[in-house]
């Protein structure tokens, strides 16, 4: 998100203290200054729940992209079962989201930007998110958990973006909830979080049951299929 229009906050005071880089950009340690700064700005605002994002998504590097929010060759991903369901991103380009439910998306590394991590997640309730949803990859996945020991008590569900990180993602202590899924799967942590929302806005409910509903006649109708067409011609029809 780009922090000069973080929730329209201005954070031009901010950027003019990053150190230009030769081509006219900030440096790396400026960039990082600015969003910190930016996020704490975002929390000492005062604005109602209405405009601010309820999911925040955060991943430790973009190449956990297509697992997080879904890629077109793989499997769908948190990303796509929040628009699915009607919700907006909120991004730091172009007008605020229509829609009454939206989310966010970052990218925040527990060992790379540890300032960032903990600057997103101390601000994350001040700043209006509801849930957070952390993805992270590698035998060392630590950003949902230090993401959630921060957070705490705003509830963190966390994605294994591979299947080595389960171990890492679940091992918090007894006292320190996550609530995890299965590696890849920040699908399912998505709905898990309307599921969390859904229990004070009907709407959310009523979208939720649904999706539901369609999922079950789809597997109806692909029941009927296979039975009245025979097994290679369903085959057949599937491949074509």
């Amino acid at each position: 998100m780009n922090p000069d229009t973080v929730r329209g906050a201005s954070t031009e005071t901010h950027r003019d203290t990053a150190e230009p880089r030769p081509d006219g950009g900030a440096t790396p340690e400026g960039e990082l200054d600015t969003l910190v700064a930016a996020l704490h700005e975002e929390a000492d605002r005062d604005r109602p729940p209405e405009v601010t994002p309820e999911i925040g998504i955060v991943m430790g590097s973009d190449s956990d992209l297509d697992v997080m929010a879904g890629s077109e060759t793989g499997r769908p991903g948190a990303h796509d079962a929040l628009t699915t369901l009607g919700f907006e991103e909120q991004t730091g380009e172009g007008e605020p989201p229509e829609s009454r439910f939206t989310f966010e998306t970052y990218v925040v590394s527990a060992h790379r930007t540890p300032d960032l991590m903990y600057a997103y997640a101390e601000t994350a309730e001040q700043r209006g998110l509801d849930i957070i949803i952390t993805g992270a990859g590698g035998k060392s996945a630590d950003l949902p958990n230090m993401t959630a020991s921060i957070a705490y008590p705003l509830p963190v569900i966390g994605v294994p973006v591979q299947e080595k990180s389960v171990p890492s993602v679940i091992g918090m202590p007894q006292g320190a909830p996550l609530v995890a899924v299965d590696a890849g799967k920040s699908f399912n942590a998505a709905l898990s979080a309307v599921q969390m929302l859904a229990r004070q806005h009907d709407e959310l409910r009523e979208r939720l049951v649904a999706y539901h509903e369609d999922l079950v006649a789809d597997v109806a109708v692909t029941s009927r299929e296979l039975h009245d067409l025979g097994t290679e011609e369903f085959r057949r029809r599937r491949e074509d």
